[in-house]
């Protein structure tokens, strides 16, 4: 699989086969990705990566907390902007409702569609959690060498004929992500991404995602 092929086969998997990943290849994938590049080389993303019981305990602790707290608890960030607005906000609402559309779950059931997003607990069906971790003082530009090394990741796990899914909604709980995991407080609890093998015949793994043209976000000067 060439970089383009894994670019465009990339997708949010959202169903995954029940299916085990083999360590050596996460092991390769991420010894891989170590060359992200990184401004000055400072590397600052952190990781744990968990499967099996761990994940289940995980998953059971986070689930258990939800009932109380269903729109999260000790976020370390903002997930999305207060004033996200525009083409931005339509582009995120677009995708939303192409989900929900794919699962049949129509707008007004709140039920059902609580129910799907629950499903984010649970990895999709992924067998392996990765949990991205930084240091609290990384500045803005550190986060994007983060966003790197994720992309890198997300694309080597292609040429693996793996899939995944980033998921940023493990940080509405950040700080009891921290406590689950191990990691001290001079960090920042980031996201997670299921990874795992999809499956192909899921309606949700199949929506349309578009995206803008080029000419909507990209300018060129002197050429």
């Amino acid at each position: 699989m060439n970089v383009s092929e894994a670019v465009t086969s990339r997708r949010s998997v959202r169903q995954f086969l029940d299916k085990p990943v083999d360590r050596s290849v996460l092991e390769r994938v991420l010894e891989t990705a170590q060359r992200s590049p990184s401004g000055g080389n400072t590397q600052p993303w952190n990781a744990v990566v968990v499967g099996g019981d761990e994940l289940t305990r995980i998953a059971d602790a986070i689930k258990a907390k939800v009932p109380a707290a269903p729109m999260g608890e000790n976020m370390e960030y903002e997930i999305y902007p207060k004033d996200l607005d525009g083409r931005y906000e339509a582009q995120r609402r677009a995708v939303g409702k192409g989900m929900f559309d794919a699962v049949g779950l129509e707008r007004g059931d709140s039920a059902g569609r609580i129910a799907q997003m629950a499903k984010n607990w649970d990895s999709f069906g992924a067998p392996v959690q990765l949990f991205t971790y930084t240091k609290k003082y990384m500045g803005p530009p550190q986060w994007s060498d983060m966003g790197m090394w994720l992309q890198t990741v997300m694309l080597l796990l292609r040429e693996e004929g793996l899939d995944s899914c980033s998921q940023e909604i493990w940080a509405m709980y950040g700080t009891y992500m921290r406590e689950l995991l191990g990691i001290g407080d001079d960090y920042v609890f980031f996201c997670g991404m299921a990874i795992g093998y999809r499956d192909p015949e899921a309606p949700i793994n199949g929506f349309d995602v578009p995206r803008v043209a080029l000419t909507e976000n990209v300018k060129f000067l002197g050429l």
